[in-house]
């Protein structure tokens, strides 16, 4: 167990983990020359296009220093806010972490927010300075900024480059000398905490855990604590750059499971594995069900394929524990499953996810918050779907929730980033200059606000050089309205939307405009209309496509033309008495980019 060293990699965006895995992974001789490609890691064609990391990954390495055989787990994880539980789950499994800091950028917002975790998890903290083969590095300032963030020696930042090879040889020396190995008892009873699972058609459900105590041997029939469910452990074995089967593993191996387990439902994670003959007292504390914050609607096109897409949102929430999702069904697009995501990113990537891995084709509706109603009576109301939202006279105030925003820029931005949290009902905290050109703005803001496309505004702004984290700290009262979308009088469920009061009819008549280019003309006049309960804010028309039916008539009376119009008007009034409007796919999705 003393040789054994668990560890993750975190950092902000784009600040070299991926990469620094990669040479660590070189450095070990755990992949060979020939083999290795870059973000060897990140094994989903979605991340090496996109260049970021969606979900963590687990290796071991085996590495021999000053005459010793030493095992390395690590834990690659995202960086992105949207992805900050996969973190969390990385973060719970290791006992230190390294520190990947930028040395052309200094620390950013999500950098401070992952510190914290593992902080709260007291893990051994080496922070490393990434990118010194960079001309635009700028080392002295960095290491300041991080001696003033945790407090440690100026000597113990290392200073590195992941692309070059540069300092991996003292990050491995000081993983070791600073990493303490895991603590446990091999002989208590199993105790092994799953962080992480994935489907295999051919094998059924495999789970990733760490053990905390005791061991596991091929052949054991073991127990999930919190589902109660036994399975015979078929294959064990550890996760190098492929699975490799061991007969056994103890006390602090990270590895997997395989038992044969073929419905989803049966594997959670953050569950315990333990035997059947000599189970532990208690499960692994310190692992919450994630709270999604933003709920759209995924229906099929087909409306055929509505089971399919079930199966294929359980096999992806396997993959992927902070994806939640319920039945639903709406009048515009049939059965479908309302979705709760951490975030615009991950809702994204999911339907990313679902189009490449499963082929499906979906329809997104247009994403919300959760809003609590409190009714008269003081009764409280979970609303996720506008739709949901009871009759006003029910509803004696709604409350939204609330973020607390930390935004890192380059002081030459505040002006305009200040502008735009004030513009989306943002609350000015504070503001510390953390160097002479670098500032840390705090806003508390409403979630519902940042839904849509603030931190892509954020990013353009900025040129790029804001970094952005966020936590949620509780509801407020806010006057916030159901905006209706009606087609010829009828409304469309699937484009409701609860607004603030103020944004309302600029959000109404933006939606009216952009449908009207949307939705193709028909044989008849298309009213479209944005509407609060039962007053109209705004209005568009498609004009109707029409047949000059006057065409036969050259030369007499006026009056002969006018019979015609009439004629065809009165039939234009009968088509629409029937007529049904379709909304294009295109619709749901514009609505996400009306800028």
């Amino acid at each position: 167990m003393k040789h054994i060293r668990n560890f993750c990699i975190i950092a902000h965006i784009d600040h070299g983990k991926s990469t620094l895995a990669d040479r660590l992974l070189e450095m070990t001789d755990t992949v060979t020359e020939r083999d290795l490609q870059e973000q060897m890691l990140d094994n989903m064609d979605l991340e090496r296009e996109r260049g970021i990391t969606i979900k963590s990954h687990a290796v071991q390495m085996e590495y021999d220093h000053e005459g010793a055989h030493y095992i390395l787990n690590l834990i690659d994880t995202p960086g992105h806010v949207d992805f900050s539980y996969e973190v969390s789950r990385s973060i719970a499994a290791c006992e230190g972490a390294l520190l990947v800091i930028d040395a052309t950028q200094g620390i950013q917002a999500q950098t401070i927010s992952n510190l914290y975790q593992a902080l709260e998890h007291d893990l051994e903290i080496i922070p490393v300075l990434n990118k010194m083969d960079s001309e635009s590095a700028m080392p002295d300032e960095v290491k300041d900024q991080i001696v003033d963030l945790i407090g440690c020696e100026r000597d113990s930042i290392i200073e590195a480059s992941a692309k070059t090879g540069y300092g991996v040889d003292h990050i491995l020396d000081a993983i070791i000398r600073r990493i303490p190995p895991p603590k446990g008892d091999p002989d208590a009873p199993l105790q092994a905490l799953i962080f992480d699972s994935v489907f295999n058609s051919y094998r059924g459900i495999i789970a990733y855990y760490r053990i905390f105590n005791g061991s596991i041997r091929k052949g054991d029939h073991v127990k999930f604590v919190n589902t109660g469910r036994e399975y015979y452990a078929e294959e064990v074995g550890v996760l190098q750059i492929s699975m490799q089967e061991r007969p056994e593993l103890g006390t602090g191996d990270v590895g997997y499971i395989i038992s044969g387990i073929k419905t989803s439902r049966e594997v959670k994670v953050g569950d315990t594995i333990t035997h059947v003959k000599r189970p532990c007292s208690s499960a692994i504390a310190g692992f919450e069900y994630v709270k999604p914050m933003v709920f759209a609607g995924i229906y099929p096109v087909d409306a055929d394929e509505y089971e399919e897409l079930r199966s294929s949102l359980e096999k992806l929430q396997l993959n992927d524990a902070s994806l939640s999702f319920e039945p639903e069904s709406s009048a515009a697009l049939g059965f479908g499953f309302r979705c709760g995501f951490l975030g615009l990113l991950h809702m994204e990537i999911v339907q990313e996810r679902l189009d490449r891995e499963f082929d499906m084709d979906v329809i997104t509706t247009v994403p919300n918050v959760s809003f609590n109603v409190i009714t008269p009576r003081g009764e409280k109301m979970e609303v996720h779907n506008p739709s949901g939202m009871p009759d006003d006279r029910v509803i004696d105030y709604v409350e939204e929730p609330y973020i607390l925003a930390q935004i890192i820029t380059r002081s030459e931005y505040i002006g305009s980033i200040m502008k735009l949290c004030i513009d989306r009902r943002g609350i000015l905290k504070n503001q510390v200059y953390l160097s002479t050109d670098r500032v840390e703005i705090t806003f508390e803001m409403p979630l519902s606000e940042i839904v849509f496309d603030f931190y892509d505004k954020l990013k353009s702004i900025s040129k790029g050089y804001a970094s952005f984290d966020y936590h949620i700290i509780g509801y407020r009262k806010a006057d916030l309205v159901k905006l209706d979308i009606l087609l010829n009088g009828d409304k469309v469920d699937a484009l409701s939307t609860l607004i603030h009061r103020d944004h309302a009819y600029s959000f109404g008549r933006r939606i009216c405009e952009k449908l009207r280019e949307l939705i193709p003309r028909q044989q008849y006049e298309v009213a479209i209309q944005a509407a609060i309960g039962a007053k109209i804010i705004a209005r568009e028309t498609v004009k109707p496509l029409r047949k000059d039916v006057t065409a036969k008539c050259y030369g007499g009376d006026i009056t002969r033309k006018r019979k015609l119009l009439e004629k065809q008007k009165k039939g234009k009034k009968r088509m629409r008495q029937v007529g049904n409007v379709e909304v294009p796919q295109q619709a749901f999705l514009a609505v996400l980019k009306l800028d």
